[in-house]
C-alpha cells in the first residue's frame, strides 16, 4: 500500500512539474515580447 502511494505521489509531482515548466517558459516568452514591444515603442517615439 505504501509503495503505491509513493508511486502515485511521484507521478503527481511529475505532472505538476511539467505544467510549471510550460508556464515558466510561457512567462519568459511574454516578458521577452513585452521588452521587444517596449523597445519598438521607444524607437517610434524617438523618430
Amino acid at each position: 500500500m505504501r509503495r503505491s502511494l509513493v508511486i502515485a505521489a511521484l507521478l503527481t509531482s511529475t505532472v505538476f512539474l511539467a505544467a510549471c515548466e510550460n508556464t515558466i517558459r510561457g512567462a519568459g516568452r511574454d516578458i521577452s515580447n513585452t521588452a521587444d514591444a517596449t523597445g519598438a515603442a521607444a524607437r517610434d517615439i524617438a523618430q
